[in-house]
């Protein structure tokens, strides 16, 4: 109860104020009153609060607030599966689970499809979950390698400018891909793969004429991609491989007038076997709370210069 109820009943009072109710606690019980409306759906974010604390995970205000979300939708009791299940267990013993519907649906995407798209906000948990799932398929041997890549577009024309080898040059554009490997399998093991080039980090560019088998290929910030070097990328598929792509629509860099080719992806290759499209939103945020409401304030200034056809 007292989890579920929070530090000094924050969490009671977070429900009491979105919900408009007037809350109390009497012993084990918490009495709800307000409209019959609201008061159904307080039993219902509480009833998600008590399977959140029976996995054993702590209820932050993130937490909290897609339980409510969840509730008003009549989706409440989608939580608890949720909830079920690690999708990895870090070097360090900390256990990876999903937090939102969206992640659990994308990572079960990702057991099942060979192409997975995952398309949403930043956040939402598209590339580190990708990346649990690729030292997964590795650790039980269903691949042999993984292959990382990314657009270079912010370096452009400069990328062969930069001091360094090709390593050093794209560094600053995979550090967050650097930063999860060496996460989830530990420092040590992770230089070492590297070195043994059985984990590949490089540019979207450089895939161009290889043949990707018996790897798990993830293409991340791919609204930078071009519909040529989408095309290009897709078609490296080897026996073996599965195939993750991650981007956000909505922060695309490239140059005025080129389409992306994650836009193009979704659209064109939607419906068909073994490919499947995970569009996240605002509510799979993770982050501070206040990130959702950060992405949901750009999606309706966006729609609202495109209603009024200003670009």
């Amino acid at each position: 109860m007292q989890k579920v109820l929070g530090v000094f009943d924050e969490n009671l009072q977070i429900v009491s104020r979105e919900l408009s109710l007037n809350t109390r606690v009497e012993g084990t019980k918490i009495v709800l009153s307000g409209e019959e409306e609201n008061v159904l759906i307080g039993g219902e974010v509480f009833a998600s609060l008590a399977d959140i604390v029976s996995a054993g995970e702590f209820i932050d205000k993130s937490s909290l607030m897609y339980c409510i979300e969840l509730a008003r939708e009549g989706k409440a009791k989608e939580i608890a599966g949720v909830m079920q299940g690690v999708v990895l267990v870090t070097s360090h013993g900390k256990q990876i689970k999903c937090k939102t519907v969206g992640q659990k649906n994308y990572v079960s995407a990702i057991k099942k499809n060979t192409i997975v798209f995952g398309v949403g906000p930043a956040g939402t948990g598209k590339t580190y979950l990708a990346v649990c799932q690729a030292v997964n398929a590795f650790k039980s041997k269903e691949v042999e390698k993984i292959i990382l890549t990314r657009p270079a577009v912010e370096a452009g024309e400069k990328l062969g400018f930069l001091p360094g080898d090709l390593q050093t040059k794209v560094d600053p554009y995979l550090r967050p891909l650097y930063d999860a490997l060496g996460e989830l399998f530990g420092f040590e093991t992770y230089q070492k793969l590297m070195e043994k080039g059985t984990i590949e980090v490089a540019p979207l560019a450089y895939m161009r004429g290889r043949t990707l088998s018996n790897a798990f290929v993830i293409l991340d910030e791919a609204q930078n991609a071009t519909r040529e070097q989408m095309k290009m990328f897709l078609t490296r598929l080897g026996d073996g491989s599965k195939m993750v792509v991650t981007g956000d629509l909505t922060q695309t860099d490239l140059p005025e007038g080129k389409t992306s080719g994650l836009k193009q992806a979704v659209t064109i290759l939607k419906g068909i076997d073994e490919i499947a499209i995970c569009a996240f939103s605002e509510k799979d945020v993770v982050r501070h709370p206040l990130v959702g409401k950060i992405v949901k304030a750009y999606e309706k200034d966006s729609a609202a210069k495109s209603k009024g056809g200003k670009k």
